[in-house]
């Protein structure tokens, strides 16, 4: 099922989780009233926030997004409500809020969590009341905005901290939309993969997109996606450029850009006693592993490391009743670099 929404982004999917998602915002966009869409970081917010805007009566006016976590407090409540003239030092001139552009359409808080106890009790009085004040003014505005609000936090446990309104959780929480992480929907995770590839396919000029080689098919089958369609979007687009034939299937992707043996130690975090001070201690180097060359006879160093590589991966295999998956995480590798040792040394 495909929905083109704002700057042609696209809605991929057929499982079930991600059908009862279409199902709910249908539901949700006929009325006027505002929605909250929770969900991890990179599931698609954006684009259903988009979807429940674009189905319901106000699609011919204007979708205004904006980003709560981008900007600091003073100038958030200057980007909703907008200020006068001399208002604060920098503003020289007057200048309309984003409830005011967004008057009888739809306006997206995206990271909604991240607002200012100050700044959401202004936008309790604007779901109340359909009204607020320019910063400097006194005079009241109307305006008729529907809010989609968005965050990846468990608001309701936000709210018993103190950290968000209880009041206006319960004004925004008419619909609440919990988007499910890729990892819940596989169903849809080669038709993600096979439109990005073509999209960069067409980037390349390509004749046509040759699709994944079946090791990388289990790969990215197996891989859990903590990044969601964002991360899966980012490491096929890569395995794409980096792939050097466009008649032969893609085999190979990076999961981890940053992955080298020569990538910078972490710094380990350690309090004082005297104090919440953390100070900065090199992480401890590796423990240096026993030589087989301690006998002082010759070896084949080939074949010797080729039969340890062997011993650890059989030791490997074991311990974790065989699952690949659990297994690569063992040994610090990522799913396709297991798959490759696997064949390497006959395992598959």
């Amino acid at each position: 099922m495909r929905l083109k929404a704002a700057q042609d982004q696209t809605l991929i999917g057929e499982s079930p989780a991600f059908l009862e998602i279409i199902d709910q915002c249908s539901r949700a966009a006929r009325h006027d009233r505002p929605v909250l869409v929770i969900g991890e970081r990179g599931t698609g917010k954006e684009l259903i926030a988009a979807r429940l805007h674009f189905l319901s009566p106000r699609w011919e006016q204007s979708f205004i997004q904006v980003n709560c976590a981008a900007l600091p407090e003073n100038l958030l409540e200057s980007e909703l409500f907008g200020h006068e003239a001399g208002s604060f030092t920098g503003a020289s001139n007057k200048r309309i809020g984003r409830f005011e552009e967004a008057h009888q359409g739809t306006l997206f808080l995206d990271e909604i969590a991240t607002t200012s106890l100050a700044a959401q009790e202004k936008l309790l009085r604007v779901t109340e009341y359909g009204t607020f004040q320019r910063i400097g003014s006194n005079k009241t505005i109307h305006t008729d905005v529907r809010i989609i609000g968005a965050t990846n936090i468990d608001l309701p446990t936000a709210a018993d901290r103190g950290e968000f309104r209880h009041d206006l959780l319960d004004r925004l929480a008419l619909d609440v939309i919990t988007l499910p992480p890729l990892r819940h929907r596989r169903d849809d995770i080669l038709l993600l993969a096979f439109q990005f590839g073509q999209r960069v396919a067409q980037e390349r000029d390509w004749m046509s997109f040759p699709g994944f080689s079946d090791d990388m098919i289990d790969a990215l089958m197996q891989h859990d996606w903590p990044g969601n369609i964002r991360e899966l979007k980012n490491v096929v687009e890569r395995a794409v450029y980096h792939s050097e034939d466009e008649f032969s299937p893609v085999d190979a992707m990076e999961i981890d850009p940053f992955e080298s043996p020569f990538r910078p130690q972490a710094k380990i975090q350690k309090a004082t006693d005297s104090g919440p001070t953390p100070i900065e201690k090199e992480a401890p180097a590796p423990m240096r592993p026993q030589s087989p060359l301690l006998d002082g006879k010759p070896v084949d160093y080939s074949l010797t490391v080729a039969a340890l590589e062997r011993t650890m991966l059989e030791d490997a295999l074991e311990s974790n009743k065989h699952n690949q998956r659990d297994t690569a995480k063992f040994l610090n590798l990522t799913y396709h670099q297991l798959r490759h040792q696997l064949k390497k040394h006959e395992f598959l």
